[in-house]
């Protein structure tokens, strides 16, 4: 028999609408809310949780993470063992649910296994929404190999590789099918220079035309969709206006491009955070100074990239993209968006606008009837303080994930 909890004694934190609502109680039995409201009939067998004025609200969603890069040294996670890359990958994922992420979108690494291993309770960990490889051109954002090194594809197929070097229509559309074949949810195309990538400046539009409407295409076809890593304003504009659908970074967009993706129906997953993380850090973790150059680039655009995207009515969903050794400032995202957004605007792209991207609208980032039952308790207001969601959950008394307590510490 399934196990039934009453959360009393609170407020609800309503996501969508920006507002606490007093005087309701939330009914969880096995993974799923049941019931909400002032009336909540329980069975007699019911654990109550008395929240005592806290505040209950969905559980956080990142779409932005690679859970397998376990360090900065993306060459040493490619070449790990894929059962070691995937013990570490279930650590990470752990560590993100204790800050009370219930939803991961995965951006390149991860595959069904580790899908499946959560949803199984093989280890505490979220739900996990993946792309399987980011697709690369040969010298592109995730074609690590040297200049001098011209193995093809080497351990592409080892779970710690977060991409896939594909070049050619055909290939392009075999790879995407591959993909969908093997569980994605999405396809992810790298669409433009990267800053961690040795061999492609910001600048570098990468992939024909023809070879991304393939993917568009092959997305479509299979009900998906296709996510894009773009920078700069050319690259964010041609993706638009090729069909792509989730536009990563984003910190050198433009307000005509914006408001072209606005009417699209696309959504931007701004990571501000990794760029941060990389200046603090970088050089102590061996980036050199072509790595730094790269990064004060999109950094310095991150605050406008928001601004413009807000005043476009692009919707944001949150991202933090940290790798390896800088996951610790995960929530620091949260401080960063401040600076332009709303706590409302933030806790909107990290519940509702982000299930609207994970494809999971309803059943994840709202607490309704029928959705499962991935719940915060938090000590305090987020709404009027979002530093409450920061800290490694220190303000987080109670995570609950898909029915299952990851951490119930209430006094």
């Amino acid at each position: 028999m399934s196990q039934s909890y009453l959360f009393t004694g609170g407020r609800i934190l309503d996501a969508e609408a920006g507002q606490l609502l007093d005087g309701q109680s939330v009914l969880v039995t096995g993974d799923r809310i049941v019931a909400v409201g002032t009336d909540v009939a329980a069975p007699g067998d019911t654990v109550e949780i008395a929240l005592g004025g806290r505040t209950l609200m969905p559980g956080l969603i990142d779409c932005h993470v690679h859970v397998v890069a376990e360090t900065l040294d993306l060459w040493s996670n490619m070449i790990a063992p894929s059962s070691l890359a995937a013990l570490r990958a279930a650590r990470v994922m752990n560590e993100m649910l204790m800050r009370g992420f219930t939803t991961l979108r995965d951006l390149g690494g991860a595959d069904i296994g580790l899908t499946w291993a959560a949803e199984q309770g093989l280890f505490t960990g979220p739900r996990l929404v993946i792309c399987g490889k980011g697709l690369t051109t040969t010298g592109g954002h995730a074609d690590l190999r040297k200049r001098t090194d011209d193995r093809p594809g080497i351990f592409s197929e080892r779970v710690g590789s977060m991409g896939l070097i594909v070049d050619g229509v055909d290939n392009v559309r075999l790879a995407c099918r591959t993909l969908i074949k093997e569980g994605a949810h999405f396809i992810k195309v790298m669409a433009n220079g990267g800053v961690s990538s040795p061999n492609d400046p910001i600048h570098s539009i990468q992939y024909s035309r023809d070879e991304i409407l393939a993917m568009v295409e092959e997305a479509e076809n299979a009900g998906l969709y296709v996510s894009a890593h773009v920078y700069t304003d050319k690259a964010i504009g041609r993706c638009v206006e090729l069909g792509v659908h989730s536009l990563e970074h984003c910190n050198l967009i433009e307000p005509e491009t914006a408001r072209l993706a606005a009417q699209k129906g696309c959504i931007a997953v701004p990571t501000l955070v990794a760029y941060d993380a990389l200046a603090l850090e970088g050089e102590a973790l061996g980036l050199g100074a072509a790595e730094f150059a790269k990064i004060e680039v999109v950094r310095s655009g991150g605050l406008r990239s928001l601004e413009i995207m807000r005043d476009a009515g692009l919707p944001m969903a949150f991202g933090s993209d940290l790798l390896g050794e800088l996951r610790k400032y995960h929530c620091m995202e949260f401080e960063l968006l401040a600076k332009v957004l709303t706590p409302a605007e933030i806790i909107r792209s990290a519940t509702v606008i982000g299930a609207r991207l994970c494809r999971l609208e309803g059943e994840v980032g709202v607490i309704a009837p029928g959705a499962s039952a991935d719940l915060l308790v938090v000590d305090g207001d987020p709404l009027g303080d979002i530093g409450l969601l920061q800290g490694d959950g220190a303000h987080m008394p109670v995570i609950m994930a898909r029915g299952k307590f990851a951490k119930k510490a209430l006094n």
